[in-house]
């Protein structure tokens, strides 16, 4: 009966999404809370202050159309840095050293897809898990689609490590500063605290994802037409160059960029670092590669802008995507959705209400697809509501981060994950048939862990 359906560009579907977001602003009514400033200088929502706006207009018919180039505006700092990481990749691939460096891979591991996954996996949700990495992702997706290509497996099975990877490590984060101190500040908890428990679920939790995909990645490689993405040319990952023994100039170029990755570490944790400096990171090391390799400074541009031009999609589909939540703040019903969903959760008890809580995060997560944001927001309510129902502060934080992160795999509001399938080609539907299962599987487990944090008094 599917066959003959045709898939909609993402970028259709974000614009279904933009214009649907204006009706809703026509449809529900708008509503704001007071809003005061903490101690660290952020706006934080004051429980029991919202109130109906009604003055308020919605958004003019001519908006859907402007808030698209504010949307692109808005997300100005990670399109540039896709194309700044575009460029990269293109240079460092034309010297060859990625290519030979994978051939070296791919006879370690022997053509078993079962490591590769397990590893990937492990390092991408260690990395969101402890300093909060997700955009930072992007430059390595382009190799480990190659990595995965020439073990038979697809563009999902790759983004499926990632993606897997890092929505686990934000879930159970342990001490992710982007969620779980920003959620905890807010709460008025100790930092870092609850750690332990965090700790404890984070492998159960990566195997759920790893079983997952592994699935996936052995219907693949048995046969070739079950890919989801077997109809999709753009999905179709390169093929991977002549196996050659690397050179003592690739060996140099693939140490300057393993160097460059704890260095990025290093600056995002010590210094604060963030697209603007990342940017100019990997601007440094296109330079280096090139004088290395001496690939003459116009065969560089060249390359570079290749690799930029490439990216062109995925910079429009990001942008697409912060234009929907622009659209339901320009509407002010962003709070109206917010109190809505809140309001119940004071009649539940326990258990009930941290599940409820789950619920109530998840579903914020496709309006507000910002961590950080999305504790500015919500955990000044929920807060307060775990007080009345009877749950920790800490059980609440951990719903918190579990509804966001478990969530950012599926939402088409992430302009992180969208900017991920331009990249990879991979339309959302396709995406969808994916890795819905496996966010439906998180979730049920996050419920069931927050049922028994709740009993095990969890502090």
């Amino acid at each position: 009966m599917l066959q003959g359906l045709k898939v909609p560009h993402t970028l259709v579907l974000l614009y279904g999404m933009i214009v649907l977001a204006w009706v809703l602003t026509w449809l529900l009514p708008a509503g704001t809370f007071e809003m005061a400033v903490n101690d660290q200088g952020r706006e934080i929502v004051v429980p029991g202050t919202f109130a109906p706006l009604s003055d308020a207009a919605p958004p003019p018919i001519w908006s859907l159309f402007t808030v698209i180039p504010r949307g692109l505006a808005a997300a100005q700092g990670i399109i540039f840095f896709v194309f700044i990481i575009g460029g990269a990749l293109a240079v460092i691939r034309a010297t060859g050293a990625l290519d030979a460096a994978l051939s070296s891979v791919l006879r370690r591991f022997g053509g078993q897809p079962a490591p590769l996954i397990l590893m990937g996996m492990l390092a991408f949700g260690l990395g969101s898990s402890t300093i909060g990495m997700a955009e930072e992702y992007i430059p390595l997706i382009a190799i480990l689609i190659t990595l995965c290509s020439a073990m038979r497996m697809d563009t999902v099975a790759a983004l499926g490590i990632m993606t897997a990877g890092y929505a686990v490590g934000f879930g159970t984060a342990v001490i992710n500063p982007f969620t779980v101190l920003v959620a905890q500040e807010v709460a008025g908890l100790t930092p870092v605290s609850g750690w332990q428990f965090r700790a404890a679920i984070f492998l159960p939790f990566l195997a759920l994802g790893f079983f997952h995909v592994l699935r996936y990645a052995r219907r693949v490689r048995a046969d070739a037409s079950a890919s989801l993405v077997a109809d999709i040319e753009e999905a179709q990952p390169p093929a991977l160059a002549k196996a050659t023994p690397l050179t003592a100039t690739q060996m140099l170029v693939l140490a300057l960029v393993v160097l460059t990755l704890p260095l990025l570490v290093w600056g995002i944790q010590q210094r604060g670092w963030y697209l603007v400096e990342l940017g100019g990171v990997f601007l440094a090391l296109t330079l280096l590669v090139g004088l290395i390799s001496r690939m003459g400074l116009d065969q560089m541009a060249r390359r570079f802008c290749e690799g930029a031009a490439e990216l062109t999609t995925t910079a429009l589909l990001i942008g697409f995507a912060r234009a929907i939540e622009i659209m339901l703040s320009d509407g002010l019903i962003l709070h109206t959705i917010v109190n809505a969903l809140a309001t119940p959760l004071q009649m539940l008890g326990g258990e009930v209400a941290a599940v409820g809580m789950l619920a109530i995060q998840a579903a914020l997560n496709f309006f507000i697809p910002s961590g950080s944001g999305q504790a500015y927001v919500t955990m000044p309510l929920m807060a307060p509501i775990a007080d009345i129902v009877g749950v920790s502060r800490q059980v609440a934080v951990l719903a918190y981060q579990m509804g966001d992160g478990f969530m950012n795999i599926i939402v088409p509001t992430n302009p992180v994950l969208m900017g991920m399938l331009g990249i990879c080609g991979i339309p959302y539907l396709r995406w969808l048939r994916f890795i819905w299962p496996l966010v439906a599987q998180l979730l049920l487990a996050g419920a069931i862990t927050l049922a028994l944090a709740v009993r095990m008094g969890y502090q």
